[in-house]
């Protein structure tokens, strides 16, 4: 009976163990029960300092070294053009063709008038000579032949101002072809054949596009820093560089209407597509500093602050990390980072839209 009485117990217990094995098994497997994220693939990049410039971008405006506006010298009717807009002209190249007619005949007129006063001199010249030698025979008196070289040299004084006459006339006459003043290429020409000019008319201009110049007005706060040798980049709409030249000239005076300093950069290389008096936009580089840059892609705005992601070692392996950042000048497809990161940190790049502040990330 005692025997019996044992193997009662020993059988609940048995039964109580195998119960309480069932339910934690049943824990374990229990549906809906949270499972580990898998990490999520990104790409990093180990930031580095590299020289970042600080710099300041400013509308420059394009101007030829010569550039000259045509007029001419003489009123009248166009009765030719001889070029088009656009044209590369060299030195003494036929522009316009203004009506001569005029002049032509005052020319013709003067030189008419000097034959006859030729004509006359060279009778004088005559008289003289013989009055000269009646006088030492006595045929003559001394008045007779004072007068007769008196009227002489009246004559050659006119003749000489008739001959002054026809060579300005000549010059003249000259001007009412307008040519080129330089070699260039012809701007707009805004008179037609048939229109009367006068000598404040412009009839085009002409600009050496080989010798430009970029013009910058730099703002008072900027003018102490401002000096020859600066580095001016001119920049295309997508801020890409396309000439880096030198500042050649600063002003010693301020504009006071605009309360800035002009500089000047001598465009030594220069971009095919820049035109005289075009805008452009251009930018100064005060000096190169060492600097943080990171892509504008790797980069979160959210209410006005800038955040990034960074991805760090842990013991439940790397994880990241969201990290507000100051920003300043885009260089490129880059931002200049201000404050927020260091040198050595694996910045993400890639995937940032998957991933949150601890999030399990693997980096490829």
């Amino acid at each position: 009976m005692a025997s019996q009485n044992l193997s009662v117990p020993r059988a609940g217990a048995a039964l109580a163990l195998a119960a309480l094995s069932t339910i934690i098994a049943c824990r374990g497997n229990a549906p809906g029960q949270a499972q580990a994220p898998p990490p999520t693939a990104v790409q990093t990049l180990t930031l580095k300092a590299a020289p970042v410039e600080d710099a300041s971008e400013f509308i420059a405006t394009v101007r030829s070294l010569r550039s000259t506006t045509v007029q001419p010298d003489v009123d009248g009717i166009v009765t030719r053009i001889l070029v088009v807009s656009g044209q590369r002209v060299n030195v003494g190249t036929p522009l316009a063709q203004i009506n001569p007619e005029r002049q032509e005949a005052a020319v013709s007129s003067t030189e008419a008038n000097r034959s006859g006063l030729e004509a006359d001199v060279q009778y004088w010249r005559l008289q003289v000579k013989r009055l000269a030698s009646l006088l030492e025979s006595g045929a003559v008196s001394k008045a007779e032949y004072d007068q007769a070289v008196s009227t002489l040299q009246t004559a050659e004084s006119r003749l000489t101002a008739l001959n002054a006459q026809v060579r300005q006339g000549r010059v003249e006459l000259q001007f009412y072809r307008v040519t080129a003043p330089q070699a260039g290429v012809v701007g707009d020409i805004p008179v037609r054949q048939g229109d009367r000019v006068t000598t404040s008319t412009m009839l085009t201009t002409i600009d050496d596009t080989q010798a430009l110049e970029a013009y910058v007005q730099v703002p008072l706060d900027r003018a102490p820093q401002l000096r020859t040798g600066l580095s001016l980049q001119l920049l295309d709409a997508d801020r890409k560089v396309l000439a880096t030249n030198p500042i050649t000239f600063v002003s010693p005076r301020v504009d006071d209407q605009t309360q800035t300093v002009l500089a000047k950069s001598l465009l030594k290389e220069q971009p095919e597509a820049v035109r005289v008096l075009q805008f452009v936009r251009s930018r100064i580089i005060w000096r190169s500093v060492p600097g943080l840059t990171v892509p504008i892609t790797a980069v979160i705005r959210i209410g006005g602050q800038y955040f990034c992601f960074v991805a760090e070692d842990g013991q439940g392996g790397t994880v990241a990390r969201q990290k507000p950042i100051g920003v300043g000048e885009v260089l490129g497809n880059d931002y200049v980072v201000t404050k927020g990161l260091k040198e050595g940190e694996r910045l993400i790049v890639s995937g940032i839209q998957k991933i949150g502040d601890g999030a399990p990330v693997k980096a490829e």
